[in-house]
């Protein structure tokens, strides 16, 4: 009788405090052990029914955001026309091969070196699998996709303070930090701490969950043995015939691992958008791009700067010029415009919106970020170290290694994504040139792999700050920002609507730029239909 009138907490204060004793991971383990989890799906574009009477549409920029968007209003029986800075489609949908050649602000040229087959991608690498919005128009255009792979426990986390600045295995790390916490949790729980919090029901249940999940032993303890190895990996693996004793690893003590660091890097494939399965386009990001731009062939103009957008009570009027064959000014009209250009480079164009509109473009900033992929003469992350596919973390400026997701046993070179930087780091690589750039990821990624110097063949950086139609990775919201301006810059400011990962909830992503398109198409078919 005692337990049924204990005060009993609710399960969503027992996962919260679960998630902030021990992490997103560990919440959501208990959430499944207790079958409390769930997920929404993606309801597809909008139906844009109704005779729009021949309207016609202006869209700035071939992005993911304007080409979904000229497709859907096309279908729809829209008379569309894009106009696109560069000459190409996809925007920062985009991956550098070999033979192409990029020129960034400063006046740095690079002339990629890349072997047939191997790319970097400076943009977006991958998609996840709850982002259906963009992997319908894979589906749709026909882009063949395969894993990408975010965790990889055979892949490194590296500090150069501890442990000798030596590299750890991703598994050693999550593996015993996991068991550590859930260990400490056990006894907690074990020892009544949480008999006035939680039902002995669920203490048992949470208790096998976290023995589980912590690879403890009998006891509950964390130590070394056959169920921590079978987590962390063997210090030598099962075998065959007279050989196959295995013998146990020996875990990190709990106070190195905790004073290491290295805790922070083993929940990046925990967060919402990097939880598997991932995915990457075969050959390159750049793919969907190109088949966005075969599917809209005629209607994409590109070589167009657009210079002044001005609209009035009957249509939009856009001034570019034709960078490739120069001349005097050029015009488009129509009806309606959607504006993907990025606010980093609208602020500096004359556009006619109202105040609200203009405030929220001008104090939209934008994220500085660089990454550099060097190309090496063997994939030695793979002979020599079993590291096929996902990432190395570390806490020198570079950030992060990413290994190729493809190519895998098939001997020859190999594309490492030798840095991926954000904030300050990134300030510092793009004030760099491409040259220094690759030197220094080298220089960081040496103390991680000492094959890199020797192996090292050729590489291309790009600085998003110094990209000339995006100056900056992707629009950088604040709390505050949003509050003041989203609503603003996604508002329909007369015959003028903005689109793109920047008008999303999800900036940096590509399916920010889908959805934010969708939206905008389906608000602004409503206002055609009004009349």
């Amino acid at each position: 009788m005692a337990d049924e009138i204990r005060p009993v907490m609710s399960r969503r204060d027992m996962f919260s405090l679960i998630g902030a004793l021990a992490g997103s991971a560990v919440m959501y383990e208990a959430m499944s052990s207790l079958a409390y989890a769930g997920e929404a799906g993606y309801a597809g574009p909008p139906k844009l029914s109704g005779d729009v009477k021949g309207a016609t549409v202006l869209i700035l920029g071939s992005g993911l955001a304007g080409m979904t968007s000229a497709y859907e209003l096309r279908k729809a029986g829209y008379k569309v026309k894009i106009l696109e800075y560069q000459d190409r489609p996809g925007g920062r949908n985009w991956s550098l091969h070999g033979g192409d050649t990029y020129t960034e602000l400063g006046g740095f040229t690079q002339h990629v070196a890349f072997d047939k087959g191997l790319y970097l991608n400076p943009g977006p690498w991958r998609i996840p699998y709850h982002h259906q919005g963009i992997l319908h128009y894979c589906k749709l255009l026909n882009v063949p996709l395969e894993p990408f792979v975010q965790s990889n426990y055979n892949a490194y986390v590296h500090s150069t303070k501890a442990f000798g600045g030596k590299p750890q295995r991703f598994r050693h790390v999550q593996a015993d930090y996991q068991g550590y916490v859930a260990e400490l949790l056990a006894k907690s729980t074990r020892q009544t701490a949480l008999d006035q919090a939680v039902t002995k029901e669920d203490q048992e249940i949470l208790l096998q969950s976290l023995r589980s999940w912590g690879a403890l032993d009998k006891n509950y303890e964390y130590k070394l043995g056959e169920a921590s190895s079978e987590r962390r990996g063997y210090e030598s693996d099962p075998g065959g015939g007279l050989t196959s004793v295995p013998t146990p690893s020996q875990p990190i003590g709990l106070q190195d691992l905790l004073h290491s660091g290295l805790w922070r890097s083993i929940g990046a494939g925990s967060g919402y958008e990097t939880q598997q399965s991932l995915f990457q386009p075969v050959g390159g990001m750049g793919a969907i791009g190109k088949a966005f731009g075969a599917e809209l062939k005629g209607v994409i103009q590109y070589n167009a700067k657009v210079t002044d957008i001005r609209q009035d009570a009957h249509g939009v009027t856009v001034t570019y010029h034709d960078t490739k064959t120069g001349g005097a000014p050029r015009q488009a009209t129509a009806d309606w415009c959607i504006c993907t250009i990025p606010a980093s480079v609208l602020s500096q164009i004359p556009i006619t919106v109202g105040a609200p509109m203009k405030a929220a473009i001008d104090n939209l900033s934008y994220g500085a970020s660089a990454k550099v992929g060097l190309q090496f003469k063997r994939r030695f992350w793979e002979e020599d170290d079993n590291i096929y596919g996902g990432i190395t973390y570390t806490d020198q400026p570079n950030s992060l290694l990413g290994y190729p997701n493809h190519g895998y046993f098939g001997g020859g070179k190999g594309v490492i994504l030798g840095a991926y930087t954000f904030g300050p780091a990134a300030y510092a690589f793009s004030s760099l040139s491409p040259q220094e750039r690759i030197e220094k990821s080298l220089e960081y990624g040496a103390n991680i792999h000492p094959q890199y110097r020797r192996e090292f063949d050729t590489g291309a950086s790009v600085a998003w700050h110094r990209v000339p139609w995006t100056l900056g990775c992707a629009g950088s919201w604040t709390e505050a920002l949003r509050a003041r301006h989203y609503d603003d810059l996604c508002a329909l400011d007369g015959r003028i609507m903005l689109a793109g990962e920047h008008a999303s909830r999800i900036p940096a992503w590509q399916e920010g730029a889908v959805l934010s398109a969708l939206d905008a198409i389906r608000r602004l078919h409503q206002r055609v239909l009004a009349g």
